[in-house]
């Protein structure tokens, strides 16, 4: 009898956890999103009606396919194509209007004032938490919220000092010399074809690799080659809804990510044990964004005499993961849509030319002097105007709060499309999709009117660490190339803007080059 009452109460335990699942789930694929739906047309917004867990994700990824698979002519106006769900909603329903991201609503602010608001308050709207797939790729600052964020930052912030980039302008130098001594080997006199795209993610990541960690690209090459094949696959995996616990079902991709991610840990690992060898041995600091970061670090825990106020190891690496995959991606997608502008645009490319021979003649650049390319700056506030190397920015709404005249409940998903803003006829004119450097002659606050509507590096607390170090670098790269070479499209260049993370073009960037 007692056997027989364990077993009936072991069972009814078991149908209260289950059916406490079956609640769980329920709520969470269509309960509660069926509740933020009614919400969000209460406070006005217009959408797309919510379908049973996938929600709009199998629409958007049937959209971005279709738009991948179709060429366009070269114009600047190309956000249907890598957007086209988000063009097809403002159609339909304004710009105030939502989709489904799997069961959670996502509203698309497009007022420049509410956006500045969201950008301003990064303790009220925070990073939307990436799912664990994602985060193999790389945490660290870009992650972080709140005190973590804060403290990360304050040990960051010196690595990127002014003083401190003006002594790795010789580890870019040394880059862009390498890039261009194989283009010495594979233009010839009359002019050749080259897909500078390759090339530019290859001196980018030279560049992070030296201004980093010290090393060259050669020593640096396994850990870009694996960040660039786990971006891939984690691109994959993001089209669809993430399954809680999906990344343990031992799949030939999850097997794959895990696998790089181990390596890459590993291979980071040995630079920062290497370094802080060296350290402990009384070597002298390395000016790079490494040795800089171990010193910030170090003090931080010797000022306090307390290790939680200072990065673990993990953290540190993972800090490291941040600055070779940022570092690369940003700076190379703006050279290279500025390299397919000025191709396109030869008088600015000339102009740009001229200002680069007037400044350094034959010399080797230096901090100062590219701080004097006033048109070269003009042309990258452009070309970051119409080719923003992140499109979107996202945040997560951290508590119910009010937003102009809405009110936003919690976990609520938000997304700002600064291409939108960037490209908006209102704000920039009627040749709002023109290449016109022209525009920032005054600077930036004068070609937005005093608009909140230029963000290509996020704005805020937020704004990205790196803006500087990118600037620099792309100063660097684009100065040299004007000094020893003319470039136009290749025929058989194809414009296919698509976002792989950042923008990107799509079937690469073929230039005819030709020696001055």
């Amino acid at each position: 009898m007692v056997q027989i009452n364990s077993k009936i109460a072991i069972s009814f335990v078991i149908v209260i956890i289950f059916l406490r699942w079956v609640w769980k789930f329920l709520n969470w694929v269509w309960i509660h999103p069926k509740k933020l739906e009614k919400r969000l047309k209460m406070e006005g917004f217009k959408g797309s009606s919510y379908n049973f867990l996938l929600g709009d994700m199998k629409e958007i990824n049937t959209m971005v396919e279709e738009a991948k698979s179709k060429p366009m002519n070269f114009t600047n106006d190309y956000i249907s194509r890598v957007l086209p769900h988000f063009t097809k909603l403002m159609i339909q329903y304004g710009k105030n209007c939502f989709m489904w991201l799997g069961p959670k609503p996502t509203l698309f602010i497009t007022d420049p004032e509410l956006i500045r608001e969201i950008l301003s308050k990064s303790y009220i709207y925070q990073k939307i938490q990436s799912n664990p797939i994602t985060r193999l790729l790389a945490q660290g600052l870009a992650s972080y919220e709140t005190e973590k964020w804060a403290k990360h930052r304050r040990i960051i912030n010196p690595a990127f000092h002014l003083d401190k980039l003006k002594h790795m302008l010789p580890s870019f130098y040394l880059s862009c010399c390498d890039m261009l001594s194989k283009w010495e080997n594979i233009v010839l006199s009359e002019g050749s074809e080259i897909d500078v795209w390759s090339f530019l993610q290859t001196l980018t990541s030279d560049a992070i690799s030296r201004t980093a960690f010290g090393s060259n690209y050669e020593e640096g090459r396994q850990i870009f080659e694996l960040q660039k094949e786990l971006a891939d696959l984690i691109l994959q995996a993001a089209k669809w809804l993430y399954i809680p616990g999906w990344r343990f079902v031992p799949t030939k991709r999850n097997r794959r990510m895990k696998q790089i991610a181990n390596e890459v840990r590993s291979l980071v690992l040995g630079i920062i044990n290497k370094r802080i060898r060296e350290m402990k041995e009384g070597e002298a600091t390395k000016d790079d964004l490494l040795g800089i970061l171990l010193e910030s670090n170090f003090k931080e825990i010797q000022m306090h005499q307390n290790k939680n106020f200072g990065m673990t190891i993990d953290e540190v690496i993972e800090e490291c993961k941040l600055f070779y995959f940022a570092g690369q991606e940003t700076t190379s997608v703006l050279l290279v849509w500025t390299l397919i502008l000025l191709s396109k645009h030869l008088d600015w490319q000339e102009r740009a030319r001229e200002e680069v021979h007037q400044v350094f003649g034959s010399n080797k650049p230096d901090y100062d002097l590219l701080n004097q390319l006033k048109v070269v700056t003009m042309i990258f506030n452009e070309v970051l105007r119409l080719y923003p190397p992140a499109i979107m920015i996202a945040r997560r709404v951290h508590k119910e709060t009010k937003l102009g005249n809405l009110t936003l409940p919690e976990g609520m998903l938000l997304l700002l499309p600064a291409i939108f803003l960037q490209h908006n006829n209102e704000i920039w004119g009627d040749d709002a999709k023109e290449f016109n450097p022209e525009r920032f002659s005054e600077g930036v606050n004068k070609a937005t009117k005093g608009k909140f509507a230029y963000f290509p590096f996020s704005w805020g607390p937020r704004i990205c660490i790196g803006q500087n170090f990118a600037m620099l670098e792309a100063k660097m790269a684009l100065a040299m190339m004007l000094q020893h070479y003319t470039f136009e499209l290749s025929p058989s260049y194809t414009h296919a803007p698509h976002t792989v993370i950042t923008l990107q073009p799509q079937h690469g960037a073929p230039l005819i080059m030709r020696k001055l």
